[in-house]
């Protein structure tokens, strides 16, 4: 009767268990997935800044200056985000 009892409590924990592990996993894969989509666009916006600094300045304004150099403080910050996010996904797919 005891042995019966314990091994009904201990199934039971083992499907509570099961039911968070499922839906602890599929957060983390919802997650990975817009993380994934998030960097495709980084890289799109990366790419266009990139042209746009690559053009030449025809303005001597200080503030056409200030706005370029914004610009590429941003361009310098979503590389490093993209990177920053990118990394342990590549350390991931390489043990693979």
């Amino acid at each position: 009767m005891i042995l019966e009892a314990a091994l009904a409590l201990v199934s039971l924990l083992f499907l509570v268990t099961l039911y968070f592990c499922i839906k602890f996993a599929m957060t983390i894969l919802k997650v990975q997935d817009a993380v994934e989509t998030s960097l495709d666009i980084i890289e799109d916006r990366h790419k266009s800044i990139s042209e746009i600094l690559s053009r030449p300045l025809f303005f001597e304004n200080p503030e056409v200056r200030q706005v370029l150099q914004d610009i590429e403080n941003t361009k310098t910050a979503i590389h490093e985000i993209a990177y920053s996010l990118s990394k342990n996904f590549e350390a991931d797919q390489e043990q693979e």
